[in-house]
């Protein structure tokens, strides 16, 4: 029995877990480890304003752009204004953002799509410093339990009772994989942070746990779901036969690098105006178009422009495990091919995270707010 019960152990789940803690008994539910999530594979970085230079309309307005008019302008404003609020309590957890090269601020790097230098972030392992950071703090927490290798199977509500109160979220049935057995756990409210579905798709720079079980969960419970269509892939996944899922960052663009064809020919030009800085769609569709007009099997991104020094420097996983399949990114250019990243639509939530069913709410990749 928990005063709360999250689902999920991500970024989403483990910062609403720290931010109850102090008042409420919470249970976090993971299927593997409590390290093991999509939030921990992300490298590129947060996009905040935190520029003199940058606004919150601009921030707003290449959202907007990039959600190619669909985004809902409540949402989209709500989490631009409050991203630099949040950005700054994970700089109060101890994050270890890249500094500038004053050492009085932090390095923002550019991602495509955005106007400006608006991406804090940890080198290339954004996630992993994010999720290590918090993990810490949740793992020593007293009031917050953590139930590692436990599948979150349905969720209970009144209604599949048969009580005569209406439909409310009462807990959810566990599967203790350890003990081979469903436990049920009470709680007086619930949080779904159960990430995406892309592991629906062969290629997905996703861990094996995104399969989408919590927005099953919310469905049969008797939530809204909404836009699972819209699946936003990754322009840039490593292309490899020893490669499982890994991530070319997008801050590897940001930072100059250019798309080419085996022969040489730089692409993205002829799709649209802003190039390799295009929205992630965009150079997607882009790069798919290019591999099947000439029967490829993948395409190149080429940053060896830079020096060896500055590409340790700015990108040491990516520099590292490349090296280890022995691509050298400062000389040689690196295969890449659009992998499923990220499930753009979820449970239908409002901006305070409830659901349709009265104490269940959604957070993280696994609702759908309109952003």
């Amino acid at each position: 029995q928990f005063d709360v019960l999250i689902l999920g152990s991500g970024l989403a789940g483990q910062s609403l877990a720290l931010r109850l803690a102090a008042t409420h008994r919470v249970g976090i539910v993971t299927k593997r480890s409590l390290d093991d999530s999509a939030s921990a594979w992300a490298q590129g970085g947060i996009a905040a304003v935190l520029d003199e230079a940058d606004s919150i309309e601009a921030h707003v307005q290449d959202t907007l752009v990039a959600g190619a008019g669909l985004c809902n302008p409540q949402a989209t404003r709500f989490v631009v204004e409050h991203g630099r609020e949040a950005v700054h309590w994970l700089i109060g957890q101890g994050v270890p953002f890249t500094p500038d090269q004053s050492g009085s601020g932090f390095h923002l790097t550019r991602e495509g799509g955005h106007s400006q230098r608006r991406i804090i972030h940890a080198a290339d392992a954004t996630g992993a410093a994010v999720q290590r950071t918090l993990t810490d703090k949740v793992r020593s927490h007293p009031n917050v339990t953590v139930l590692e290798n436990h599948i979150g199977v349905d969720l209970i509500t009144s209604a599949k009772l048969g009580l005569h109160r209406g439909n409310r979220c009462l807990g959810a049935y566990v599967f203790d994989i350890a003990r081979n057995q469903v436990v049920t756990m009470g709680a007086g409210f619930v949080a779904l942070a159960t990430g995406g579905a892309c592991k629906a798709y062969l290629y997905t720079t996703n861990p094996d746990t995104s399969t989408g079980d919590g927005l099953a969960m919310a469905w049969r419970a008797g939530c809204r779901v909404a836009n699972l269509e819209f699946v936003q892939f990754h322009p840039t996944c490593l292309y490899h036969p020893r490669a499982k899922s890994f991530l070319i960052s997008e801050a590897v663009r940001g930072e100059g690098a250019l798309l080419r064809l085996p022969d040489g020919t730089r692409f993205m030009p002829e799709h649209d105006p802003r190039a390799e800085l295009a929205t992630r769609d965009v150079v997607a569709r882009a790069i798919d178009f290019e591999m099947k007009k000439h029967g490829l099997d993948c395409v190149f991104l080429d940053i060896t422009h830079k020096s060896e020094r500055f590409l340790r420097e700015h990108f040491p996983n990516i520099h590292a495990y490349c090296a280890e399949l022995g691509i050298d990114i400062a000389r040689d250019w690196i295969p890449v091919v659009p992998a499923a990243h990220f499930t753009c639509g979820g449970i239908v939530t409002d901006l305070a995270a409830r659901s349709d069913v009265p104490s269940l709410y959604a957070i993280g990749e696994a609702a759908c707010t309109g952003l």
